[in-house]
């Protein structure tokens, strides 16, 4: 894909990955719209970046089809997704709860799904367009006090999957970009950025990855793609 006026469409880019990667596609000529909850932050940011701003929660699943069509508005079409949007908590078995599976899950699977399958009619129209799903590598492995969040992750890789298996006859690319550790606001109860170290990822190796896979000629897509910093111990 040639991303000069491409149409892309980035949850959760007011910060971290997303706005990573939003200021390195916007750099490349594409039309970005970024999402987030937090009005303030995405107004600042789309303006420092030369984004579209729309003030969206993805775990409001009752109006993802409303909210859809107004990034559709806005944005006057799309020809790629970053399903970005994610939140985590962490706790061993014996202190997990109900509620702590449908935050995580509200967000980080079914408003991700719903809103991809709300814009679907718009990619199978056309015929084109790229889904890229961000996982971890919490997607691939479970770990100590991961059980709700790398649970929401294994059902993000296996929708993945399945996507891959349904639109590849309509010249739709699915993607799962699995980060490891990045040095971002996520799990950060005041919402700050976390300061770069020397021997972890940061938000940009993410965003060329990203580029990358939306790069690659429309004949041929990555399914999946994991990034390790090389020695994070």
């Amino acid at each position: 894909m040639n991303l000069d006026n491409k149409k892309i469409i980035i949850t959760g880019g007011n910060s971290g990955i997303g706005k990573a990667t939003a200021k390195l596609l916007i750099q490349k000529g594409a039309k970005v719209l970024i999402t987030g909850r937090d009005k303030n932050k995405l107004d600042l940011t789309a303006q420092e970046i030369g984004a579209i701003p729309f003030q969206f929660d993805i775990s409001d699943t009752e109006n993802i089809e409303k909210n859809t069509q107004q990034c559709l508005d806005l944005l006057s079409g799309v020809d790629a997704i970053i399903n970005n949007a994610g939140i985590g908590e962490f706790n061993l078995l014996g202190d997990i709860s109900k509620s702590e599976f449908e935050r995580i899950f509200n967000t980080n699977v079914f408003g991700l799904a719903l809103f991809t399958q709300s814009l679907l009619p718009t990619l199978k129209k056309q015929q084109s367009g790229t889904i890229i799903n961000i996982g971890s590598s919490a997607a691939v492995k479970g770990f100590a006090y991961g059980t709700v969040y790398s649970a929401s992750k294994f059902a993000v890789r296996a929708m993945t999957q399945c996507w891959q298996a349904e639109l590849r006859k309509d010249n739709i690319r699915v993607c799962l970009v699995n980060p490891s550790e990045v040095t971002t606001a996520f799990n950060q109860s005041d919402r700050k950025e976390r300061e770069d170290v020397a021997n972890k990822l940061t938000p940009f190796e993410i965003a060329q990855t990203i580029c990358n896979v939306l790069e690659m000629d429309d004949r041929g897509f990555i399914p999946e793609v994991n990034i390790w910093a090389t020695n994070p111990f």
